[in-house]
């Protein structure tokens, strides 16, 4: 029976066989129901203040207060939103870049590739985080300027948010780019692709119907390790300061909020400890999803 099944589907019975990929990706199912239907239960609003700061948990605040007076947990479930979206949205950036600029390295060959690959070699010499903190500190205040002056105050403060969109996922594609290159290389000689370009296919057909179809599940298993690095770089922004801005929340700004209230008088460790356990669940779950899809889509594997 198993000889009749296509690659894919090989794959994803492998996959099935893998139960720590498999419970973490019902996690992973189960946090994004989650936080989608939490608007519909939560009692109480992202913005409505408790009676008082710094409350432990207890029966009417399971997570306690936060320095703010809020909910802690409707604070968690709604920045669970934000580094979500900062990781899918990086990471379909890196897709985009990443597979187009790899494929067309690829299958082009020669100065093309020469050229394109010395252009990923030199990004890849520039600190990644450190080209995101310049892009954020320097062109944050223009654009935000300009933008706040042709659309109104209100649009002004998304613009760190879209950048941090934007430049996590333009300095994650490097890697998706020498992978795809690769895999192409090995394809673009194969007899079915020959056979293409002799019924009078063109580049962007064969690259598009031929090749990538025949790299998916390579690509597939590495945005799923690109969302979980994604995720990290922006909760390390955030610790910093660079990140997410109040009043919207991610649990990288959740953790430096609660870190920012230790002292030897009192810990406050609820603040630290949920969006932080929240934050290492989610990006373990992710790389066992990760690590499944490898192993599920690794052609030596039986």
């Amino acid at each position: 029976m198993s000889r009749n099944l296509t690659p894919n589907q090989r794959a994803w019975e492998r996959f099935k066989r893998n139960r720590p990929a498999v419970f973490s990706l019902i996690f992973i199912a189960a946090l994004l129901v989650g936080i989608l239907i939490w608007p519909m239960f939560a009692p109480y609003k992202p913005d409505q203040m408790a009676a008082t700061q710094f409350q432990p948990p207890d029966g009417k605040h399971w997570f306690g207060t936060d320095v703010h007076g809020f909910d802690l947990m409707t604070r968690v479930m709604f920045g669970a939103r934000i580094s979500l979206m900062v990781g899918l949205v990086g990471a379909t950036v890196a897709l985009v870049i990443g597979v187009t600029w790899g494929a067309v390295a690829g299958y082009l060959g020669g100065r093309f590739d020469s050229w394109m690959m010395r252009v990923v070699d030199i990004l890849y010499a520039l600190p990644a985080i450190v080209f995101v903190i310049v892009l954020i500190t320097v062109l944050d205040t223009h654009v935000k300027q300009w933008i706040v002056d042709q659309f109104g105050s209100s649009a002004g403060r998304y613009t760190r948010t879209a950048f941090l969109f934007v430049g996590l996922g333009a300095v994650s594609w490097l890697t998706m780019a020498r992978i795809v290159r690769g895999q192409v290389l090995t394809l673009r000689g194969r007899q079915f692709v020959d056979a293409s370009r002799a019924l009078g296919a063109n580049n962007s057909r064969i690259i598009l119907h031929h090749i990538l179809p025949n790299v998916l599940g390579v690509i597939i298993t590495y945005v799923t390790m690109t969302v979980p690095a994604i995720i990290l770089y922006e909760s390390f922004l955030s610790y910093l300061g660079l990140g997410i801005q109040p009043p919207m929340a991610s649990w990288g700004s959740l953790i430096a909020e609660g870190a920012s209230q230790l002292n030897p008088i009192r810990v406050y460790w609820w603040l630290l400890v949920f969006p932080a356990t929240a934050l290492v669940s989610t990006l373990l779950a992710l790389n066992f999803v990760g690590d499944g899809l490898r192993d599920a889509f690794d052609p030596r594997a039986g």
